[in-house]
């Protein structure tokens, strides 16, 4: 446990030196999802309607745009090669990354999402879930996207291949995250989603990191 914390700690630093790439993420998420109000107009039937929608995808691509750095500086500078030949599990410390990755990336959308959803003129309840659906599902967005992190590592227009191979993943937590949040608003249960959300947690949580570090050491070598 002091090997992963101190992997998150090692991160967790280095992002305070680079402010501005968390800010972009953050400030892009903030412009996109704020255009749709200013661009619909005063029809709150509809925006009730499209937030859920606008709010996930946003997510989704807000998280996207910070996987690229999860390990390529680390690979440029040959500090991931050190990491590789630590005494300390590889996938220990590859799940240090992710979890780093996901409290710069993921768990301030969790805080921002009920003033984003304000603005499309959502309920308390719905607030509540889209916070709840984040909050389980922004994870696997870090988790899956570690995997096409590592397995294009070094390779020229990395980001663009990086975005086809983890965009279908995403699919799934696009899918029932938006769904709870327009279940609530029409008086549907949203267990079931939330279920599958968990589920889907699990799932990353158990299979992930084994995989990201088996490809992290093929970039490597």
């Amino acid at each position: 446990m002091s090997a992963l914390l101190a992997m998150i700690r090692r991160d967790l630093l280095l992002v305070m030196r680079r402010k501005s790439e968390v800010l972009t993420a953050l400030f892009f998420f903030v412009v996109v999802t704020s255009l749709f109000p200013l661009g619909i107009g005063a029809d709150t039937a509809l925006l009730r309607k499209i937030a859920p929608g606008v709010i996930w995808v946003a997510a989704l691509l807000s998280t996207l745009l910070g996987l690229q750095r999860m390990f390529a500086a680390d690979y440029a500078d040959g500090a991931l090669e050190q990491i590789a030949l630590s005494p300390q599990p590889m996938v220990l410390l590859v799940s240090g990354k992710m979890i780093a990755h996901w409290m710069v990336c993921g768990l301030p959308l969790v805080i921002l999402a009920p003033i984003i959803g304000i603005q499309f003129d959502l309920d308390t309840s719905s607030l509540y879930i889209l916070m709840g659906t984040l909050l389980l599902g922004t994870p696997v967005l870090s988790l899956l996207g570690s995997i096409g992190a590592a397995l294009t590592l070094g390779v020229r227009g990395g980001s663009i291949l990086m975005s086809l191979l983890v965009l279908p993943l995403y699919i799934p937590v696009l899918i029932f995250g938006a769904g709870a949040v327009y279940a609530n608003s029409v008086g549907l249960d949203t267990s079931g989603h939330f279920s599958l959300l968990g589920a889907l947690l699990i799932l990353a949580l158990a299979f992930v990191p084994w995989v990201t570090a088996a490809a992290v050491k093929i970039a490597i070598e």
